[in-house]
């Protein structure tokens, strides 16, 4: 009897084997398709199309949205000036990013502060070559990063120019851009945004380019401004600008074409790309409606020039938190850095006497600085940010200080460095008579308008 039970056993283990070897190999397949999934990476054909989508609309921003915008605000003899002048930089700097820019920013050096030289002449990218997202497992094409960078790239240097517009040679501009983009843009971009930059490992959030755009722009600007000195005429001829309309459109086109910038920044289409899209709607729209209304409450009237000064201001200032803070949290941000800039605008620079002739430091700048440190205070939960409970706000603030100093004092030794460069060399500014005629007919020989 024992040995037939052992025998009626035997034989039901026997005849349980297939099975397990069934599942055992279900459980191995599984465990290769995981492996297999991790290795692989996808290509998904929305991000690709979203990807290229938001590098046009950040071209959009640029040409023709900031040529207008600036252009409405100087005087009419100097509207083409400000177009021409947006535009060649864009180029140049386009030709410059594929050359050696990107391989700066992005080179794939372990340098804390430069990509290096290994994608010079974009060597090794093809149409097969991918770049990362935020998501494991995801790409995008390597030539879409580029571009969308490149856009980047290009409306940076074009932000400076307003803080000297009117009054500095064509060619002086472009070699300060090419300059001041290879030995600032350039290495904040790989400090911020590339894996092995300084300020990515200690953890800055920069969503969009706060620090890299803004703050780097902003403080060129202002620096701009000191060393060329005011406008002929500045703070006793009318130097009120020419075509609000111009201005009006540049900004809404602005407006239109920085959801590429934020929602773009994200690199996939996804919840994270909605979060930055509707904050770069709220945010704005607070920062235009606490301008108009600080307008009205100190001048009784509420004007065009101040609701596009609050669009930019509004703009600027959730482009480092977009992707990290709540809607909520974005009205407060747009309000608090509407009332910084409006304060360096109206009463700052007025005492200080620097002539910032578009407000650039004033907006990009202050609003930029702004949005950059409270970032580190609206990305918590508790302020409707996207941190969970172990979100150390008040070590990432100090983070985020830590990568606004080190913008300034980089972005303000080169800059300098690199206007007393030019003004050395080829000069900075045009002669008075020029000056007073205005640039357009001087230096590109035609008039925005005819009478």
């Amino acid at each position: 009897m024992k040995l037939a039970g052992l025998g009626a056993l035997g034989a039901a283990l026997f005849a349980s084997l297939p099975a397990w070897a069934q599942e055992a190999t279900t459980e191995v397949a599984e465990a290769a398709a995981e492996v297999v999934e991790e290795v692989v990476p996808v290509m998904d054909k929305g991000d690709v199309s979203w990807m290229m989508v938001s590098t046009i609309l950040v071209l959009f921003m640029t040409l023709p949205g900031l040529a207008l915008f600036y252009g409405g605000l100087v005087r009419s003899k100097n509207m083409l000036s400000i177009l021409m002048q947006t535009t060649v930089i864009a180029c140049v700097m386009m030709i410059v990013w594929v050359v050696y820019g990107y391989s700066f920013a992005f080179g794939g050096s372990t340098s804390p502060w430069w990509g290096g030289t290994g994608k010079l002449f974009l060597s090794g990218v093809n149409a097969d070559s991918m770049s990362a997202t935020f998501s494991a497992g995801y790409e995008i094409p390597e030539y879409l990063f580029i571009a969308f960078q490149m856009t980047f790239a290009a409306i940076t240097p074009a932000l400076i120019i307003g803080a000297f517009a009117e009054r500095v040679k064509f060619k002086a501009v472009l070699v300060f851009s090419v300059l001041w983009g290879t030995f600032s843009y350039f290495p904040i971009a790989h400090m911020v945004w590339d894996a092995n930059g300084y300020l990515f490992a200690k953890g800055a959030i920069d969503f969009a380019g706060g620090t890299v755009v803004h703050i780097n722009a902003g403080i060129a600007a202002l620096v701009g401004a000191l060393v060329i000195g005011p406008r002929i005429g500045y703070g006793k001829d009318n130097m009120a600008p020419h075509s609000m309309v111009m201005t009006m459109i540049g900004a809404s086109m602005l407006w239109v074409g920085w959801f590429g910038f934020n929602v773009g920044s994200n690199l996939e289409a996804n919840g994270g790309a909605t979060l930055a899209m509707i904050n770069t709607f709220i945010c704005t729209a607070a920062a235009t409606l606490a301008w108009c209304g600080i307008e009205a409450m100190q001048r009784g009237k509420a004007s065009m020039l101040g609701a596009a000064s609050g669009m930019v201001t509004g703009l600027v200032a959730i482009t480092p938190a977009c992707g990290t803070v709540g809607p909520m949290g974005s009205i407060a941000l747009g309000i608090i850095a509407t009332l910084a800039s409006y304060l360096f605008v109206t009463v700052v620079k007025h005492k200080m006497k620097y002539d910032d002739s578009l407000d650039v430091f004033g907006i990009h700048g202050v609003a930029g600085i702004v949005g950059a440190v409270l970032t580190g205070v609206f990305s918590a939960a508790a302020f409707g940010g996207v941190k969970g409970d172990d979100y150390a706000m008040m070590a990432q603030l100090w983070i985020q200080i830590e990568g606004v100093l080190i913008t300034i004092v980089w972005s303000g030794v080169v800059s300098f460095i690199a206007f007393k460069l030019v003004d050395m060399t080829i000069g900075l500014r045009v002669d008075n008579d020029t000056e007073r005629q205005g640039l357009d007919l001087t230096t590109h020989g035609e008039q925005a308008y005819h009478s």
